[in-house]
């Protein structure tokens, strides 16, 4: 029998892969790609042959049963993301308990994920925080919002350039224009950025600049 490895890639700088993801990377039968095409810039780059298949949430829930079954012959497989740690808000999960509830040993490496560095480096407490990743786009997501604007541990979303302001303005909202707030994007790139204040500083600051880069928001817990 083979083994699944869940394989962290860098989330920004090529440089922050560690040497026992590139050694198995090399050494797997099979790498399943989020995108083919960002992965086979960073495979390119470490000089990494093996094949790729493309895995992604809309055609996961078909493939896993016949990437079961090629493990199950002896198949060593590796499950990349486009960057930072497969599952975490990305493709990963159905494999992996697929896995699990056929007896397959996985394999997850320790490597980067983009909301570690957004909360340590954000000044809030760290001790103890809860992440969140999208909040829901339609149904549900004021809900959500009422029911974190009581939650006492630091917060951690993801969100995309485009609904950046809008996700601000309904924190602002909901967790009221005071609370303290760390946006970090474009984390380990040329222009990483962190804005640290209150909400209504921070959508001040973003509303006079465009936005670019995958964002990580880090909120303050309810006093």
């Amino acid at each position: 029998m083979g083994k699944l490895y869940l394989v962290p890639t860098p989330i920004g700088n090529l440089k922050d892969i560690t040497l026992r993801a590139i050694e198995v990377l090399q050494q797997a039968d099979l790498i399943l790609a989020e995108d083919t095409r960002t992965s086979g810039k960073l495979l390119k780059h470490y000089e990494i042959g093996t094949p790729m298949q493309s895995h992604h949430m809309h055609n996961e829930h078909k493939t896993v049963d016949a990437i079961v079954a090629r493990i199950n012959s002896g198949e060593n497989i590796a499950l990349i993301s486009d960057a930072g740690t497969p599952a975490i808000s990305d493709p990963g999960f159905l494999l992996t308990r697929a896995c699990v509830e056929n007896g397959i040993e996985v394999d997850c490496l320790p490597g980067a994920t983009a909301f570690v560095p957004a909360l340590v480096n954000s000044g809030l407490p760290n001790d103890r925080f809860v992440f969140e990743g999208f909040l829901p786009v339609k149904k549900g997501r004021q809900s959500r919002l009422q029911l974190l604007a009581e939650e006492s541990r630091t917060i951690i979303f993801y969100e995309s350039p485009h609904k950046l302001l809008k996700t601000l303005t309904q924190l602002s909202e909901f967790f009221g224009e005071n609370r303290r707030i760390s946006v970090s994007r474009e984390l380990s790139k040329m222009h990483e950025e962190t804005v640290r204040g209150s909400i209504t500083e921070v959508l001040a600051h973003f509303e006079a600049k465009p936005v670019k880069g995958e964002i990580v928001i880090v909120v303050e817990g309810k006093k």
